[in-house]
C-alpha cells in the first residue's frame, strides 16, 4: 500500500531519527574531534529529519542557543565520514545514512 505524499513521516522514520539524534547528541557531548573548529564546542542537535528510505538524514544544530558558524559546518563536512561511522555503529540500520547538517533556525 502506498502512502500519499502529504501525509508527513512515518513512525519508523520518527524512530530512526530519533534514535540518531540521541547518537549525535552524545557524540557532541564527548567531544571527540580533531578538527580546532569542533573540539570544545558545545553543539546542540535540536531535530533529525530522516528521508523515507532511512539513507539520508539531516540533523539541524545549535551552539548553545548562538547559530553555528559556517566554519564549524566546513569542519561538520570535513568530520563527515567519522561522524556517519559512528552513527551507524550507534544505530544498527540496513546501510549507514549520509548525515546533512544545517543551522536550527527555531
Amino acid at each position: 500500500m502506498s502512502r500519499p505524499s502529504n501525509t508527513g513521516p512515518s513512525q519508523r522514520q520518527l524512530r530512526v531519527a530519533e534514535e540518531v539524534r540521541h547518537a549525535l547528541a552524545a557524540l557532541f557531548t564527548r567531544g571527540e574531534f580533531r578538527d580546532p573548529a569542533l573540539a570544545g564546542q558545545h553543539i546542540t542537535v535540536t531535530e533529525v529529519r530522516a528521508s523515507p528510505d532511512l539513507r539520508h538524514m539531516t540533523a539541524f544544530l545549535s551552539n548553545l542557543g548562538r547559530d553555528v558558524t559556517p566554519e564549524q559546518f566546513a569542519a561538520l563536512r570535513r568530520a563527515g565520514a567519522y561522524i556517519r561511522a559512528e552513527v551507524a555503529r550507534a544505530v544498527r540500520l540496513k546501510y549507514a545514512p549520509e548525515m546533512h547538517f544545517q543551522p536550527d533556525t527555531a
